[in-house]
């Protein structure tokens, strides 16, 4: 692991203990394999970064914005997040708490999207 993820793993694990309900929601939809047999992670730390989730084998992180985000800080922070994530090969997806919460069909269906078909 790299030292920039050593400095971040410390602050993911009680990031796992305080989710909010919109992660909790998604993450009872993404755990023990259930979208197309990925793996993901959640509050996993890459670079100086931690993703809401990630799955590992597609490259793909998974961000839930909340209230929080929508300042023009908040806007430069997620744009340097993206834009370091992507530079390592990660693909990002972000939906807000909201449409998590209550287009959740469609949220999934465009995670799906993004997944590779499953390998047998």
């Amino acid at each position: 692991m790299r030292e920039r993820e050593w400095r971040s793993k410390p602050h993911a694990r009680p990031l796992r203990r305080t989710m909010t309900k919109a992660e909790i929601a998604l993450w009872s939809r993404l755990k023990s394999r259930q979208m197309n047999g990925y793996k993901f992670r959640r509050q996993h730390p890459i670079d100086d970064y931690i993703a809401d989730f990630a799955c590992i084998k597609a490259k793909l992180v998974i961000e839930l914005d909340g209230n929080a985000h929508h300042s023009a800080e908040a806007a430069e922070r997620d744009a340097a997040k993206t834009l370091t994530l992507n530079s390592l090969g990660w693909s990002i997806l972000r939906f807000s708490n909201e449409e998590t919460l209550y287009q959740t069909d469609n949220v999934l269906n465009e995670i799906s999207r993004r997944l590779p078909p499953p390998s047998r």
